[in-house]
């Protein structure tokens, strides 16, 4: 049975990009089609949403871009990881992992005792 995909949590967008872009550098489609891949379709991040978050990303000197073809080949823009954007997916994660623990200390079972 399909299953309509999640919404997106404000705030983790980013760390998503980023987080997919750490393994290399793709072109936009390739990094929304991994993260669809990855999260067994339970997000699809629309174009609508994922290329501001790409120009943002890139404004602010955690990924850069160029040029390239794709295996298809088509011209596209390909985004890589900047040294400050590992900086900054390695803070997002932080902060993720808090809030999971948070969530988890609220939805969790009572603890027996």
């Amino acid at each position: 049975m399909a299953h309509r995909p999640l919404d997106l949590i404000k705030g983790t967008l980013d760390v998503l990009i980023l987080k997919t872009l750490a393994a290399g550098p793709l072109h936009g489609y390739g990094v929304s089609r991994s993260i669809r891949d990855r999260t067994e379709h339970d997000l699809d991040v629309e174009e609508g949403a994922l290329y501001p978050a790409l120009r943002r990303l890139e404004k602010r000197g955690y990924v850069e871009s160029e040029w390239g073809v794709t295996d298809t080949g088509r011209e596209a823009k390909f985004y890589r990881l900047t040294r400050a954007g590992e900086a900054e997916l390695e803070s997002g994660v932080r902060a993720w992992h808090r809030y999971v623990a948070a969530m988890a200390r609220v939805l969790g079972e009572p603890s027996a005792g």
